[in-house]
């Protein structure tokens, strides 16, 4: 990209838009790539311009449009589209339902070229077909095709970014209590447990109320464990008390505990395990009370498949502390973030 006086430019490509302000419009009087002629220089002196921008083709320089058009070409994900660039810009828009994943460290890498700016929704964030997933560009309007080529090489053999679709799924919902069980409150979990499945591929085997006993605990996670449940949601008697035995029955099954007890608030005693390919869900009380708890946060995860390691679960306490908004905008907050 070379700077001319306008006088001096006629014949020679222009590598950028010349926008003109005027009668209510507002646009491109010049488009990039016009070659410019003698009659276009008084025009182009009405419209400010002393000198412009032409291309060099020698210089080893890449436009904004193409090092936009070259950046999203790192991005090879189905469920997802870029737009055309605009303003040097390219913006990838989600075609699916799902949940968001990102290399952070490969995304830091790319960042930390010059002249590229690559942003991203975080990592693990639930999406909707329309959302916004990323924009590429670069900052100049010029940047040296060597640092495209160093991005590119960044990227060779890995995922930048990916988009993992809900997958559909069986649950089980087992509501422990005595209380409940022998019909001296209502229940009131299983509502709120039926609302938030019903935002995912989800097919409900069923809803068993136990008394506080071992033994029906046993019989009812075996029976959905039978009935091939993906997904086992256990609530009630999730606290420390002696005589809550959710927790127990958990254990009691083999399964690999992840964790019982997560940095995050509200939803602190959440237990996590997984019996083979089966999640089982210890979810506390805050999740009858409180709009948003830790067992949203799972959620999304689990319909993709993918199963939570400890360290996950660990770091949900940085952004773990809910603002109990008066209105709850979860997940566009930082709550749940890992």
């Amino acid at each position: 990209m070379k700077k001319v006086r306008v006088e001096e430019a006629v014949g020679l490509e222009l590598c950028h838009d010349v926008t003109a302000m005027r009668d209510g419009f507002k646009g491109a009087a010049f488009k990039r790539g016009h070659i410019i002629t003698a009659d276009d220089v008084p025009e182009l002196m009405r419209l400010g311009k002393r000198h412009v921008f032409i291309w060099e083709n020698e210089a080893g320089e890449i436009h904004e449009e193409d090092a936009a058009l070259r950046l999203s070409a790192l991005v090879k994900v189905s469920g997802a589209k870029f737009t055309k660039p605009s303003e040097g810009k390219t913006v990838l828009i989600s075609e699916v339902r799902g949940m968001f994943a990102v290399d952070t460290e490969l995304l830091k890498a790319v960042n930390s070229i010059n002249d590229i700016t690559i942003s991203t929704l975080p990592n693990h964030y639930p999406i909707e077909e329309g959302s916004r997933l990323a924009s590429m560009r670069i900052v100049p309007l010029t940047t040296q095709e060597a640092n495209i080529i160093k991005a590119e090489r960044l990227c060779e053999n890995r995922r930048l970014i990916d988009i993992l679709p809900y997958k559909n799924m069986k649950a089980g919902i087992i509501i422990t209590g005595s209380e409940i069980y022998h019909g001296l409150i209502r229940d009131k979990f299983e509502v709120v447990a039926r609302g938030k499945l019903g935002k995912y591929p989800c097919e409900i085997l069923g809803v068993t109320i136990c008394d506080d006993d071992p033994e029906m605990l046993n019989e009812a996670i075996t029976s959905y464990l039978d009935r091939k449940a993906d997904i086992i949601i256990m609530s009630g008697g999730m606290s420390v008390d002696p005589d809550d035995l959710t927790p127990s029955a958990i254990y009691r099954t083999g399964a690999d505990v992840i964790s019982y007890g997560v940095p995050s608030q509200p939803g602190n005693m959440t237990m996590l395990a997984y019996l083979g390919q089966t999640a089982l869900i210890g979810v506390p009380g805050a999740a009858i009370s409180m709009p948003t708890t830790v067992f949203d946060v799972l959620l999304p995860q689990i319909f993709t498949g993918l199963k939570f390691t400890r360290d996950d679960l660990i770091r949900l306490g940085d952004g773990g502390l809910c603002q109990l908004c008066r209105e709850c905008r979860f997940p566009n907050c930082t709550f749940g973030r890992y």
